[in-house]
């Protein structure tokens, strides 16, 4: 009995902590202040991230520190603190609001909020699938996407340890699709807060079971295969909240074996925040993982 329940707390575990946090946004929105909803929920739901992966970890090797808390945090607040958050999500929602006020391009706003939500995540996930994409095949990119690889341990806290210049390419790519289209306020919140919830999950320690959710959105078991550092296993399953173009364009990747817990990349990379902002600047960048665009795609499992 205790084993079943364990199991089933293990499936309800990712659908229920997202729709949970997507409950309290959408509580915020009605409330008028979704940025304090945001926030609080976030925080929470980071807070909930650390218990679990302590009382139940996917891998009890990651749980070992990497001296790597510092430039984690640093990373997290420049780029989706200061720049996903600040500038970036300030201008796309001032821009939706100028569209809103022109009426739109050719958004369907008469359609119900939720399909809308949906569209908008569609819409984002196209620029971002291939933003990510292009970080692993394109070795320019790749020196910037390589700061958030070089990671050798997966949990919650290193979820926004992205290089500045990695970030500002995947929003821009993403969120000049939503203004393009004349996506409203309320579906480029909902977007940028989906896409928080689901990267912080994705990234989590914690053994949770997603079955069938895999097809749909970006897991952690899926995840942890991108972050292989087999070139097979590594350049697959780009989506950063849906699987959807994965499974289109050939990339992604389920095994049924487990993934590798030696992760991270066989380039150099400093130690410190200011050697990792500086390191793709370097004559020797970073190597691993970069494939070109005909080779490198993972084989079917």
């Amino acid at each position: 009995m205790k084993k079943h329940a364990l199991a089933v707390a293990r499936a309800l575990l990712w659908p229920g902590l997202f729709f949970a946090c997507l409950t309290a946004v959408g509580t915020g929105l009605a409330s008028g202040a979704p940025a304090v909803a945001f926030n609080t929920t976030y925080l929470l739901l980071a807070a909930a991230l650390a218990v679990l992966e302590r009382l139940m970890p996917y891998e009890r090797q990651w749980l070992a520190s990497d001296d790597q808390l510092l430039p984690d945090l640093l990373h997290t607040v420049l780029t989706k603190g200061f720049v996903q958050v600040v500038v970036l999500m300030t201008a796309v929602i001032g821009v939706a609001d100028v569209l809103a006020a022109e009426g739109g391009v050719w958004w369907p706003r008469a359609w119900p909020l939720a399909l809308q939500v949906t569209l908008g995540l569609l819409v984002a996930e196209f620029g971002l699938y291939w933003a990510h994409r292009l970080s692993h095949e394109w070795p320019i990119l790749w020196r910037f996407h390589a700061v958030h690889h070089s990671v050798e341990r997966l949990w919650f806290f290193n979820t926004g340890r992205f290089h500045v210049v990695d970030t500002v390419v995947s929003l821009a790519f993403g969120q000049i699709l939503l203004m393009l289209a004349g996506a409203p306020r309320d579906v480029v919140i909902w977007t940028g807060a989906a896409t928080a919830f689901i990267g912080i999950l994705t990234h989590c320690n914690v053994d949770m079971r997603t079955g069938w959710l895999d097809y749909v959105f970006n897991t952690p078991r899926l995840h942890r295969w991108h972050h292989s550092r087999n070139p097979e296993e590594g350049n697959s399953n780009y989506g950063e909240n849906l699987m959807i173009f994965d499974l289109l364009f050939g990339t992604f990747l389920r095994p049924e074996r487990r993934s590798p817990v030696n992760i991270g990349i066989d380039g150099p990379m400093p130690r410190g925040f200011l050697g990792q902002l500086a390191q793709p600047f370097q004559r020797d960048g970073s190597e691993g993982l970069v494939a070109e665009p005909s080779v490198g795609r993972p084989s079917p499992p």
